[in-house]
């Protein structure tokens, strides 16, 4: 019988992209988010031959709505591996609303959590952690690195990996950690900063650059992290945190002068500049030493040619992107 694994989040951009490489990959896979599956456009898994997605089914289940529906449908796929992506994302508007972000974040997070330890079919569960759970990093650090979140997003996330650290001391719950430098690719949400760059010159809209675009980060494809993030839930130990990352760091505003030179734009007619969002920090440079030596993993996209794949993408489904906000909507 062939693997199961089970994503939850697998409408966001990370989970959908993962759910196509678990597919592609020969798993069978169950996907649980809290809306319906989107267009096409923004679900790789879509892209893939009719075989691969017969191996895949879809339960919408909330988990601060729906926890019951969610582990009811766990319970009948019973796989041996859980991804977790779901999570209130968005650093500046988590100061609007805290309140969501803590309730989804922690507390439904606290109660999944509560019921996967007592299910016996689970061997591996691998928590989808962030890199802002450190504020303004100094260097390159690694998994070993003191927390010290500047926003609420950061803060929440934060809590939740301390929760799952007593888990794993008092119970041996099976977590594993994953934490990644910025990702993008084909299907990204359009508020991101990539995918919003593309729109913006194609339309002929104004780009918005917060701070002038001096903070610091890696990109990594998801692809890679996808790669990475299959092989943690198979062979990983329990208890072990991970960064994913490239060795390349680039400021968001390089970042936009490159797309600006693929499409041929002029980047003072793309960008304003405008005051940088509150708790922003400046750089993210992970060391990802520790998944290169003990996973045999590395990254294998370039940043040029990940963004040509997805200027690729963009131009390809451009009557349907068009026609989508560029702005982040928030979901309580």
């Amino acid at each position: 019988m062939s693997e199961r694994i089970a994503i939850i989040g697998s409408n966001s951009f990370s989970g959908a992209s993962f759910a196509r490489h678990c597919l592609a990959e020969g798993l069978e896979v169950l996907g649980l988010s809290r809306s319906h599956e989107p267009s096409a456009s923004f679900l790789p898994y879509r892209w893939l031959p009719t075989d691969a997605q017969a191996r895949w089914r879809f339960v919408q289940a909330d988990l601060n709505q729906d926890p019951e529906r969610l582990m009811a449908a766990l319970d009948a796929f019973a796989p041996s591996m859980v991804v977790n992506f779901a999570a209130q994302g968005m650093v500046a508007q988590s100061w609007l609303n805290p309140e969501h972000w803590y309730q989804t974040n922690v507390m439904a997070n606290l109660r999944l959590h509560e019921a996967l330890r007592r299910r016996s079919w689970l061997k591996k569960y691998v928590h989808v952690g962030t890199p802002e759970v450190y504020g303004t990093t100094s260097g390159v650090i690694t998994e070993n690195a003191p927390f010290n979140p500047s926003t609420p997003y950061a803060a929440s996330r934060a809590a939740c990996d301390l929760h799952l650290r007593t888990f794993f001391a008092n119970y041996g719950f099976p977590v594993v950690w994953t934490r990644a430098a910025n990702v993008y690719g084909p299907g990204q949400q359009l508020y991101r900063i990539i995918p919003r760059t593309l729109l913006s010159i194609k339309l002929g809209q104004r780009l918005p650059l917060h701070g002038g675009g001096h903070s610091v980060r890696s990109f990594i494809h998801i692809d890679d992290v996808a790669r990475a993030t299959l092989a943690i839930a198979r062979s990983a130990t329990a208890g072990e945190c991970y960064h994913l990352s490239t060795d390349r760091f680039i400021s968001i505003r390089d970042l936009v002068k490159t797309l600006c030179d693929l499409l041929g734009a002029d980047f003072d007619r793309v960008v304003d500049i405008v005051d940088d969002r509150p708790g922003k920090d400046a750089a993210y440079t992970l060391d990802s030493t520790k998944a290169r030596q003990t996973l045999g993993w590395a990254p294998t996209v370039g940043l040029e040619d990940g963004l040509r794949e997805t200027v690729a993408w963009v131009t390809a489904h451009f009557e349907t992107l068009r026609t989508q906000p560029l702005d982040y909507i928030h979901k309580p």
